[in-house]
C-alpha cells in the first residue's frame, strides 16, 4: 500500500474512498443495468465496458490534476466560467432535446456525451471563490463588489435552470452559502433570494400565459413531481418509479439485502443505475451496507472540508467548502428522491451511478482538493526541516 501512495499524494483517506467507490460501482453497474439493455438493447457488459472508460478517465484526470499547483486553479477560473456559459449556450441552442430537456453535448468522434451543468457547477464555484478573495473588501459597495459576485451566478443557474431545475436549485444554494462564508451582507443576500424568487415566478407566469415560447418546457414535469399530480402516461411512469424505489428499499430492509444481482424491482425502475441508485443499492447490499456507504460520503465530506479549513489561502477554503457541499447534496438528494422525501430529481450517487460527465467532473473537484492537500503536506515537510536545521548542535568536548 506503501507503494502505492508514493504516486497518490494527498489525503491518503479521500484516494482509498474514491478508489473503493469506483471499484464498487463496476459491480453495481453491471447489476443494475438490465432495465436499460430491455430499453436500448445491448448487453450487461457493453454498459459495463462504457463506465469502465469513464472510470477510467475519471481516475486519470483526477491524478493529473492533483499532481498541478492549486495556483492554477484560479488563474484558469475566468476561463472555465466564460467556458461553462460557452458551452451551455451551445447546448440550449443546438443540441437535440431528450424529454423536453437540452442538456448533452456528445464528443465528435468517440461518440460519448457529457452533461454541460457537470462542469458549469464546478467552474462557477471555483469563479465565484476567486471573485468572493478579490472582493472582499468591496462587497458591501453593490456596484463594485456585490454585483460583480452575484452576475456569474445568475448567468450560470439562469441557463441551466431551463432544462435542470434541481441543479440549479442547488448550485444556487451552495452558491448563497460561499457568500455568507465570504461576509457579503445579510441585506445583499436577502436581496439575490428575493430576485431569484421574483425572477422564477415571472418566468412561471410567461410560461402559463405563452406555452408556446417554451422559457420553462418542463414546468409541468416540475409540477406533477412536486405535487404528485398524475396526469398524462409521461407522469404516471414518474410516480412508478417513486413507487418501486421505496418498495426495493423496504424489500432490502433487512441487513444484507437480497445479494448482489438478485434484487427485483430494479427491473422496474428506469433510472435505477443513476437517479434512482440509492434504491437498487439498498435492495441488494441491505441496511448495514446503505449505512456504510452514507457513514462514507460523510467521512468524504469531512476530510474535504478539513483540509479546505486548514489551508492558509481563503481561495482554497472556499473552494473546498464548495466542493464539499455540492458532492454531499448531490448523495443526499439521491437518497431523498429514493426515500420519497423529496421530489424526482436527476441528482445520481458521486462515484458510484453509471459513469459520464458527473463522474469525471467529480474526479476533477476531488483532484483539485488533492492538490490542496499535496500543497499543505509540503509546506509541513519543509516547515520540520528548517525546524531541524535550526536546531542547536551538541558541543563535543575535546581534550
Amino acid at each position: 500500500m506503501d507503494k502505492v501512495f508514493q504516486y497518490l499524494k494527498g489525503d491518503r483517506v479521500i484516494w482509498v474512498i474514491t478508489l473503493l467507490l469506483m471499484t464498487f460501482s463496476l459491480v453495481t453497474v453491471y447489476s443494475f443495468v438490465p432495465i436499460l439493455v430491455k430499453v436500448e438493447g445491448g448487453t450487461p457488459f457493453r454498459y459495463l465496458f462504457k463506465h469502465l472508460i469513464y472510470v477510467g478517465i475519471g481516475l486519470g484526470v483526477m491524478y493529473w490534476v492533483h499532481r498541478k499547483d492549486p495556483r492554477y486553479v484560479s488563474l484558469l477560473s475566468k476561463f472555465g466560467f466564460y467556458l461553462a456559459v460557452a458551452i451551455l449556450l451551445f447546448t440550449l441552442f443546438f443540441t437535440e432535446g431528450v424529454n423536453q430537456a437540452n442538456r448533452w453535448v456528445k464528443v465528435p468522434f468517440i461518440g460519448l456525451t457529457f452533461q454541460a451543468s457537470d462542469f458549469a457547477r464546478l467552474a462557477l464555484i471555483v469563479y465565484v471563490s476567486r471573485l468572493l478573495v478579490k472582493k472582499k473588501d468591496m462587497l458591501a459597495n453593490w456596484k463594485e463588489g456585490f454585483l460583480p459576485v452575484i452576475l456569474p451566478v445568475i448567468i450560470i443557474c439562469g441557463l441551466i435552470v431551463k432544462d435542470n431545475f434541481s441543479t440549479a436549485a442547488i448550485l444556487f444554494a451552495v452558491s448563497l452559502a460561499l457568500l455568507f462564508l465570504g461576509r457579503v451582507p445579510f441585506s445583499r443576500i436577502g436581496a439575490l433570494i428575493g430576485g431569484g424568487v421574483l425572477a422564477l415566478t415571472l418566468l412561471i407566469l410567461v410560461q402559463k400565459a405563452a406555452p408556446e415560447l417554451k422559457l420553462l418546457p418542463r414546468l409541468t414535469t416540475w409540477e406533477n413531481r412536486l405535487f404528485n399530480h398524475v396526469e398524462d402516461e409521461a407522469n404516471i411512469i414518474e410516480n412508478a418509479q417513486v413507487a418501486n424505489a421505496q418498495l426495493a428499499i423496504y424489500e432490502g430492509g433487512p441487513l444484507l439485502g437480497r445479494g448482489p444481482g438478485k434484487g427485483k424491482l430494479k427491473g422496474f425502475i428506469p433510472e435505477a443505475y443513476a437517479d434512482f441508485y440509492f434504491a437498487s443499492f439498498v435492495e441488494e447490499f441491505g441496511l448495514i451496507s446503505a449505512v456504510i456507504l452514507i457513514l462514507l460520503y460523510l467521512i468524504l465530506l469531512y476530510r474535504i472540508m478539513r483540509i479546505g479549513l486548514n489551508s492558509k489561502d481563503i481561495f482554497q477554503t472556499y473552494v473546498c467548502i464548495g466542493i464539499g457541499m455540492l458532492v454531499m447534496s448531490q448523495a443526499t438528494v439521491n437518497m431523498m428522491v429514493c426515500t420519497g422525501i423529496f421530489p424526482v430529481t436527476g441528482q445520481n450517487m458521486p462515484l458510484l451511478a453509471m459513469g459520464g460527465s458527473a463522474m469525471m467532473m467529480t474526479c476533477v473537484s476531488l483532484g483539485i482538493v488533492l492538490s490542496i492537500s499535496l500543497q499543505q503536506e509540503k509546506a509541513t515537510a519543509t516547515i520540520k526541516k528548517s525546524e531541524n536545521n535550526l536546531e542547536p548542535k551538541p558541543i563535543l568536548a575535546t581534550e
